[in-house]
């Protein structure tokens, strides 16, 4: 009999075992589906803290507004040969470029046609004849030659080629006095020189107004948008614009201008808080569509008419690279700033403290942060200073046992 009981005893044992094992795997399964559920409902991503920077700008449109002087005439709509290029400076009154001649391509033809019957009569003659002047005017018509072909710049090419076709009158003239067929080359001399006159008679020079840098871009709207009337410019003023965003600005055959290339204006139309609460001499910075941040000063702010500002920015660099442009895109950066970045999404906000919590090898501790700077996505955070959690009711004890956040710190992503 006791053998039986031992043995019912022995398998109550055992039956309450497997029970007891069965209720504590249950327990688990429990306890980790509901895991899994709240991690797919919420789940609990970390992030790990890097040094960052982060902006309150807003995107909009830009009009540049230059300081800029037009140089024409009403006289000649024949075209124009450039003597300063592009983007060339220039002095007051340095040539910039000069209007054809009405017949300039014809003369310029029998010109040429000329040069090489002066110099095919030159050829004709006993080389013996040559003094040491015209093999001078030869050797510096070679040079010339030479360096005509290495220059892309549209003053040198004018000035070598004239310096030439100067050395080839004089080479030819020389020849003339010496040669027994002087007086067939003074006649084709004297009839260039009738057919050259007639060429420079036709022609006028513009000159520089001022200092600056030459452009030949012009889009009709220099008399408009001008750094003499910003202070009139209004919204209506920049919608009545219709070039094309990012469009570059197309030459003109027909004027120049002389551009300062130390400043120039961008006008824009916010409607932003930042906007709103901004004030003339104000520093910010810009992004243009080349990518560079530049600061800028805001000059003036007007017409808060339904909501809206025409805000003016001057500014001092990538003045050259605007030159080309009317309308652009620009970001207004109200603010930037750098340090540790993080979620908004990790920040606690309890009694008007900010906290983060940080996971370390699967332990969490709740740690108090500054807010730098908050934008809607980001924050700059940083541990607070001794001097600063005693401000804030502190005591040495509490200051002494709070943990800092570190760079390279994993914290949880909505953290409960």
């Amino acid at each position: 009999m006791k053998k039986d009981s031992s043995n019912e005893n022995k398998l109550n044992r055992k039956k309450l075992g497997q029970f007891v094992t069965l209720i504590i795997i249950i327990i688990i399964s429990i306890c980790i589906f509901y895991s899994i559920i709240n991690l797919l409902v919420e789940p609990s991503d970390v992030f790990v803290i890097e040094n960052g920077k982060i902006y309150e700008e807003e995107t909009n449109i830009g009009y540049v507004i230059r300081d800029e002087k037009m140089v024409f005439s009403d006289e000649h709509q024949n075209g124009i040969v450039t003597i300063k290029s592009e983007g060339a400076k220039v002095a007051k009154g340095d040539s910039i470029f000069r209007y054809c001649s009405p017949n300039e391509q014809k003369l310029e033809e029998k010109i040429a046609e000329l040069d090489k019957e002066i110099q095919k009569a030159i050829e004709g003659q006993n080389t013996s004849i040559y003094s040491t002047d015209i093999q001078l005017l030869e050797k510096q018509i070679e040079e010339k030659i030479a360096l005509l072909q290495t220059t892309n710049k549209i003053d040198e090419i004018a000035e070598y080629k004239s310096e030439i076709s100067s050395y080839m009158i004089r080479k030819a003239k020389i020849a003339g006095e010496l040669s027994p067929a002087g007086s067939y080359i003074n006649k084709l001399i004297t009839q260039r020189s009738e057919f050259e006159q007639q060429l420079n008679s036709g022609q006028q020079y513009i000159v520089a107004p001022e200092s600056g840098i030459v452009s030949y871009k012009i889009d009709g709207y220099e008399g408009t948008l001008t750094a003499s009337n910003i202070e009139s410019i209004t919204k209506e003023t920049l919608d009545s614009i219709k070039s094309k965003t990012g469009q570059l600005v197309s030459s003109s055959s027909e004027q120049g201008k002389v551009v300062n290339n130390f400043y120039c204006y961008i006008a824009t139309i916010l409607s932003s808080d930042n906007a709103m609460s901004a004030k003339e001499g104000d520093i910010i910075k810009l992004r243009l569509s080349n990518h560079d941040e530049i600061s800028a000063e805001i000059v003036r702010i007007s017409n808060f008419n339904d909501g809206e500002a025409v805000v003016i920015f001057k500014i001092e660099q990538d003045v050259e690279y605007l030159i080309s442009y009317r309308k652009i895109s620009i970001d207004v950066i109200w603010w930037n700033a750098s340090g540790l970045k993080v979620p908004n999404s990790a920040i606690i906000t309890e009694d008007d403290k900010n906290y983060v919590i940080r996971n370390r090898v699967g332990y969490t501790d709740k740690i108090l942060v500054k807010i730098e700077k908050q934008n809607e996505n980001y924050s700059i955070i940083k541990s607070y200073t001794t001097e600063e959690l005693m401000s804030l009711g502190y005591s040495t004890n509490e200051i002494t046992s709070m943990k800092s956040i570190s760079l390279y710190d994993e914290i949880v992503l909505k953290p409960k």
